[in-house]
């Protein structure tokens, strides 16, 4: 690997520049022509790991950030770009060097570096590393997807997300790294904004639990505590496991910037919209920079290109959706209530015009055997009143009829029976089938539905909430809720989709045991999933 030339800054001028705990020492420009000096740091600068993600056939993206102070403003770093080397290869041991070069960490991203790696093979595993004067990171695994229209025997990946620092150890991520699927879909909540809480509720105990691990700082406003707050969740090792061992498909849901958002509305807050936009860039920018996406995902203040597809051969397409940034404000006044008469405005909508059309044309080209709509909130109409009224979570597709019902039409003309969706958000694992009219029993089944339980929040939970029998008996379309931690591993082949629904015995401690609480089958060309 070639570097620039390097002239070394003094380590006593750097003192004397930065402070006694200045964390990193970097040399000046070594030449007129602006070639960037070697790094010397006095604290490792990848604390925060690696990770790749968006896999094509040719290629995925690289991630790291240079953080040897990874809690302070700036993460330790003074105001200067550095130049780092990174290596890709062919076995573990990088004996085969397939891709090299060199990238540069600049101060306005904090020093985040995105390299998006091609002109590779198709449909094999690779590893990656990166290095930083004569530091070097931890190694990662990637897979570059098969090739366009491939024929693929079997895809295998996780399916994880809401992961509240909080309320538990992220066991779940250790053992979705040990599983080593092909790749892994979070869904988002993959920070939690909040200050920190003394306490929580577990509905399966009678007291209140105390929090198992506490948050940095105050609730996150600005780009400094978004960036504190993911710096605080990325030096958690399980979760640099997770990352290292597989490329990751990434989108957002609420908590990355705050609870129950959408649009242009800062959820119960009254903040004004012009004024939540602030914070919304503000969360965008830091999104971006600690995930493994593409330079198409840019953020353009409060703005960011997440809503996307990806091919998996000729097995899946992965349509990536996106249902807080233009879906319209919650009906009804938000939260768990009785249907109201906005439930039924043909005006609002969760993915808003252009990412649904996007979506529908998608799904009427695809020539994959599997199309799996990768998305946030809950699409099976869910009452969630146990006795004789009916609830429903107005966070949650129930609360847009229209827009769902125009949705499933768009699936059923298209006479597709090969849609799955998965979704997280409930911190429970739901399982149940898309019914074009839920009011009518004979009404066609379009696509089957798994919700991913959360990975911490919610802590250890337990194997049912006390109303789970009578939901059940309600909501006729749902074949199984279960409250613990955990995620999904899907099993994906030409004829069958096999998810099994994998839950932790506890995570307000560390290690806790995985079992597989269920298994799914959805087989392909046939309506409804039913148990393996």
């Amino acid at each position: 690997m070639s570097f620039s030339p390097f002239r070394p800054l003094d380590r006593r001028a750097l003192l004397k520049r930065f402070g006694a705990t200045a964390a990193v020492m970097l040399g000046v420009p070594a030449s007129s022509t602006g070639a960037f000096a070697q790094a010397v740091f006095l604290k490792y600068p990848f604390s925060l790991g690696v990770a790749s993600g968006d896999p094509l056939p040719d290629g995925f993206v690289i991630w790291t950030r240079v953080a040897p102070e990874p809690l302070e403003p700036g993460y330790g770093m003074p105001r200067d770009p550095v130049e780092i080397g990174w290596e890709v290869a062919s076995d573990d041991r990088f004996r085969t060097i397939v891709q090299k070069g060199t990238a540069i960490a600049r101060p306005e991203m904090g020093h985040a570096v995105h390299v998006e790696v091609g002109g590779l093979e198709s449909g094999r595993e690779y590893w990656y590393r990166f290095v930083a004067g004569r530091e070097r990171s931890m190694f990662g695994r990637a897979v570059t997807a098969p090739a366009q229209g491939a024929t693929v025997a079997r895809a295998r990946f996780a399916v994880t997300g809401c992961q509240d620092y909080e309320q538990g150890h992220f066991t779940a991520l250790k053992r979705i790294a040990e599983a080593r699927p092909d790749f892994v879909y979070h869904y988002g909540d993959y920070i939690y904004e909040y200050r920190t809480r003394n306490f929580y509720r577990n509905l399966h105990e009678p007291l209140l639990i105390p929090t198992v691990r506490t948050h940095v700082g105050d609730e996150a406003h600005s780009l400094d505590d978004y960036r504190q707050r993911y710096a605080q969740y990325r030096m958690d090792f399980d979760l640099q496991l997770a990352h290292a061992a597989a490329p990751w498909f990434v989108s957002w849901d609420d908590h990355e910037i705050v609870n129950n958002w959408v649009g242009e509305h800062e959820g119960f807050n009254d903040t004004p919209p012009e004024y939540f936009l602030l914070r919304r860039a503000a969360a965008a920018q830091a999104f971006y920079e600690n995930m493994p996406l593409r330079r198409a995902a840019w953020p353009k203040g409060a703005s960011i290109q997440l809503h996307r597809r990806y091919g998996w051969g000729g097995l899946m397409d992965v349509h990536l959706l996106d249902t807080r940034q233009y879906r319209s404000p919650q009906p009804c006044g938000d939260s768990f209530k009785p249907a109201c008469a906005d439930n039924d405005d043909s005006a609002i909508t969760v993915l808003g015009e252009a990412q649904e059309k996007w979506l529908l044309d998608g799904l009427t080209r695809s020539k994959a055997q599997w199309n799996v709509l990768a998305q946030q909130i809950m699409m099976m109409p869910m009452d969630r009143d146990a006795g004789s009224g009916v609830t429903a979570n107005m966070d949650t597709w129930s609360a847009y009829r229209v827009a769902r019902q125009r949705l499933l039409k768009g699936l059923h003309e298209r006479r597709r029976q090969d849609v799955v969706v998965l979704t997280g958000d409930e911190h429970q694992h739901m399982v149940g089938d898309l019914v074009l009219d839920p009011r009518d029993d004979r009404s066609p089944v379009v696509a089957s539905e798994f919700v991913g339980t959360s990975a911490t929040s919610g802590g250890d939970g337990g194997d049912k909430r006390p109303d789970t029998d009578a939901l059940l008996a309600q909501n006729p379309h749902m074949k199984f809720i279960n409250d613990q931690r955990g995620f999904l591993l899907c099993d994906v082949t030409p004829e069958r989709w096999t998810t099994e629904l994998k839950v932790l015995d506890r995570v307000r401690t560390p290690d806790g045991t995985l079992s597989t609480r269920a298994t799914f089958v959805v087989e392909r060309g046939a309506a409804g999933v039913r148990t393996a």
